[in-house]
């Protein structure tokens, strides 16, 4: 078993700080097989771009690689180029509101600290499985998703949690019921943020009600210190990352702050994502949050909705994320492991609206000037 207090500190700062950590694509050839090339060169591009850890083995890496066999090799690949790979951007000034200004760093001395998240799934047995896996691998936390225990009660799935939480520390996952999550009440999130080795929760039901919920939970359960909140409302990034959360408890009042994101949009874009979180940061810091910042939220979750496909109910949420990386060069088609996952009607022509009124929220530049390296 491993537990929060083995996570190495300079890891765990990075986490409490708040961080852009990508849920990771999988890149795949015309045959549907593991492209290796252009999977290490999505891990470069994160890690160049800023990202303070990588999220693998998630519902955005696609949750079938477990019966392909793929969840293994693609935790071990992610991994071992994060280990290898010395990035470009050295994320303390790529976070500054003048980003543009690209300092290479490449230093002799060793990498900046990663945040390293593998995706759990499955029923208890499985779950644990993974988790073993993700440990052995040096994976510092586990996003545990629920959708397979559907159906289950809450003490069955408090169970769960506690089973997966003594193999290695927890982050919560609400996943939105589109894409397979289950509804989890306040007393849930209550219950599962008393667990001791739970670090963080990744917030994604997509539903202010049921963010509050997750919020009113770890307020109640007095977890606010232990626990960092993570936004996955990929439908509400910036609003979430500025807003005090001022949860009433007892007599008092507590007040929670969302510190980063854990986001399958961070998957695209990310060099923007990067300049975003430190733009959030420092205007909660300086306690001015200005109407720019307020029109932002709006125009991230316009680019999202092209993205994640809303208008079909997210049927091509991952393919529409693979589109705008294939365009940029970093994957070579938008294939998934399974064949009928694909572009919706119009979807195409969405994307292509977004990236012409917004050029001021993608990393074309970015990803055009340091491509080859990636690729080598």
């Amino acid at each position: 078993m491993t537990t929060i207090a083995d996570i190495p500190a300079d890891v765990l700062a990075v986490l409490r700080r708040g961080t852009v950590i990508p849920a990771h694509l999988l890149a795949l050839d015309a045959h549907r097989k593991l492209d290796l090339r252009r999977q290490r060169a999505l891990t470069r591009y994160y890690l160049d771009a800023g990202s303070g850890g990588l999220a693998v083995g998630v519902h955005s890496t696609q949750f079938a690689i477990r019966e392909v066999g793929l969840y293994e090799p693609v935790l071990k690949l992610a991994m071992q180029t994060a280990q290898d790979w010395a990035p470009l951007i050295d994320e303390s000034r790529a976070t500054r509101s003048d980003a543009n200004k690209t300092e290479t760093m490449a230093q002799k001395s060793g990498h900046r600290p990663l945040v390293m998240i593998a995706g759990l799934a499955g029923q208890t047995a499985q779950a644990k499985r993974e988790a073993e896996t993700a440990r052995g691998l040096g994976y510092h936390a586990g996003l545990l998703s629920l959708a397979a225990m559907k159906g289950a009660s809450e003490d069955e799935l408090i169970a769960h949690c506690r089973a997966i939480a003594n193999v290695m520390p927890l982050v919560g996952f609400y996943l939105q019921p589109a894409v397979g999550g289950i509804h989890l009440g306040a007393d849930f999130w209550r219950r599962f943020a008393e667990i001791e080795n739970v670090v963080a929760i990744k917030m994604a039901p997509f539903n202010r009600y049921r963010t509050l919920d997750v919020l009113r939970g770890v307020a109640a359960a007095r977890a606010e210190q232990r626990i960092t909140l993570y936004t996955g409302n990929d439908d509400h990034i910036v609003l979430d990352l500025v807003t005090p959360f001022a949860i009433p408890r007892g007599g008092d009042t507590v007040t929670l702050r969302i510190k980063g994101g854990l986001l399958g949009h961070w998957s695209v874009w990310t060099r923007r994502a990067v300049e975003l979180l430190a733009r959030c940061h420092a205007a909660v810091a300086a306690g001015r949050i200005d109407d720019e910042l307020l029109a932002l939220d709006a125009q991230v979750t316009d680019c999202n909705g092209a993205f994640f496909d809303v208008a079909h109910d997210f049927k091509g949420c991952i393919t529409g994320c693979h589109e705008v990386l294939r365009r940029q060069g970093l994957l070579d088609g938008i294939w998934c492991l399974d064949p009928h996952e694909t572009l919706s009607p119009g979807q195409a022509d969405e994307i292509s609206r977004v990236q012409a009124a917004y050029p001021w929220l993608n990393d074309d530049d970015f990803v055009r000037a340091h491509l080859e390296r990636w690729l080598a």
